[in-house]
């Protein structure tokens, strides 16, 4: 084995918005998300906040994929912007759950950015992007079609959890692979980056099933 993994969060770390993370091994970088953040009351005239990407526009070509974990614009919402930066070659492909991929297809088309290879993958489902394995895996969350990104290189895996918890009935139907999660466990995950808020306060979060009871 040799080489370096570097994981740079361009953005979302230690914040709650602009969502974006580099995985890069041997030359080649998969982005997991690209989101925003909406602007605060003291921002006045900005419509939307984006991460600082710019070290992406100087390594466009060396871009494997670009992985979303779910459809929320603070982990999708930048995307036309960052496509439109770096798409002067080409564009990567993005994948994503189906219903992340049909959000995300009519927020292209709202930019006239309709040349960009979208595809919807299955929870579970494997695919290569460079050295890296890609396995998204199925969580909860408040939107439905919500993953985790496992990518695997030589040195290990590392899995990106996105936005989660651990609703048991969630309203899109099956709960988490917790199963699948425990078999990357087992196998050992170099490095986790695990994205829950307020999973540091005690107490749980109730199911997102309890939200149209209390609507009607």
């Amino acid at each position: 084995m040799s080489g370096t993994l570097r994981v740079l969060p361009l953005g979302g770390l230690g914040e709650i918005g602009k969502n974006m993370t580099v995985v890069e091994y041997d030359g080649a970088i998969v982005v997991v998300d690209t989101g925003l953040m909406f602007p605060t009351p003291e921002q006045l005239g900005i419509d939307l906040v984006l991460p600082d990407f710019s070290y992406l526009r100087e390594r466009a070509g060396d871009i494997e994929a670009i992985v979303l974990t779910h459809g929320h614009e603070d982990h999708v919402g930048a995307l036309p912007y960052v496509l439109r930066e770096i798409g002067g070659a080409g564009y990567p492909p993005v994948f994503g759950g189906p219903l992340t991929v049909a959000m995300v297809r009519s927020k292209l088309d709202e930019h006239r950015l309709r040349d960009v290879p979208l595809q919807a993958v299955d929870a579970g489902e494997r695919f290569d992007a460079g050295p890296f394995e890609v396995e998204t895996i199925r969580l909860a969350h408040s939107i439905p079609d919500s993953r985790a990104v496992a990518m695997t290189c030589e040195l290990g895996t590392t899995l990106v959890t996105g936005d989660y918890k651990f609703d048991q009935t969630p309203v899109d139907g099956p709960p988490a692979d917790v199963s699948r999660l425990a078999e990357l466990g087992r196998a050992g995950i170099l490095l986790l980056c695990g994205d829950s808020t307020n999973a540091d306060r005690p107490g749980f979060s109730p199911s997102e099933r309890e939200v149209g009871p209390q609507l009607e």
